[in-house]
């Protein structure tokens, strides 16, 4: 269920003495970045001003997460779960989540990429070794390294020709075909996606 202003009364806050559960995600990313607790006036909070605010239980009092570190969850959705009883709340994080200065409060996020791309890197790896007539993927690792990385080339051609010559759908078609051919390209050099996600990271943290 959708959380808004008029159905907020609806949640289960009895079961945890007024108190429910809330896991921030990143919209974009769908990483899990921190979990908290939320009462009905931080709930109410959260969706009038757009930015994640919980229930101190140490303190017994409301907080704006980035009041004092500039680090605010702005929120885009807040969904609960089929009881009730928990929130699910899509942000985009200003800086860090956690408060020790890493973008998530769980290590082990690191291990993940929950989004398209890695879903698209499983379905391509379970394509080697299958016959080449049952599938396109299939087909390219079929013809070996050479004619992929070949193949490779020719669509990064074809992106920087679409961006100088071409409209934009097709220079989306062809970005997701060169992202595609790099992907089957890097599973036939049995090469990770997250190898290169780490590559990036270590680049983006110079």
């Amino acid at each position: 269920m959708l959380v808004n202003l008029e159905n907020i009364n609806e949640l289960a806050w009895a079961k945890m003495a007024d108190l429910i559960p809330a896991i921030i995600q990143h919209q974009d990313t769908g990483a899990v970045l921190m979990q908290g607790y939320m009462n009905i006036e931080s709930l109410e909070k959260t969706l009038t001003t757009g930015k994640a605010t919980f229930f101190s239980r140490s303190k017994q009092a409301l907080w704006v997460k980035g009041e004092t570190s500039g680090n605010f969850l702005n929120v885009s959705q807040v969904l609960t779960d089929c009881d009730n009883d928990s929130l699910l709340i899509a942000c985009r994080p200003i800086g860090p989540s956690c408060h020790l200065g890493t973008e998530s409060c769980f290590p082990e996020q690191k291990l993940s990429q929950q989004n398209f791309l890695s879903e698209l890197e499983q379905v391509i790896a379970s394509r080697k070794g299958q016959d080449p007539a049952t599938s396109y993927t299939a087909h390219l690792f079929s013809r070996g390294t050479t004619k992929i990385a070949q193949k490779v080339g020719e669509e990064g051609v074809e992106v920087a020709l679409a961006a100088v010559a071409e409209t934009k759908n097709d220079l989306l078609g062809e970005c997701a075909d060169l992202f595609y051919h790099t992907l089957v390209l890097l599973q036939d050099k049995n090469i990770d996606m997250s190898e290169v996600m780490a590559v990036l990271q270590k680049r983006h943290n110079k």
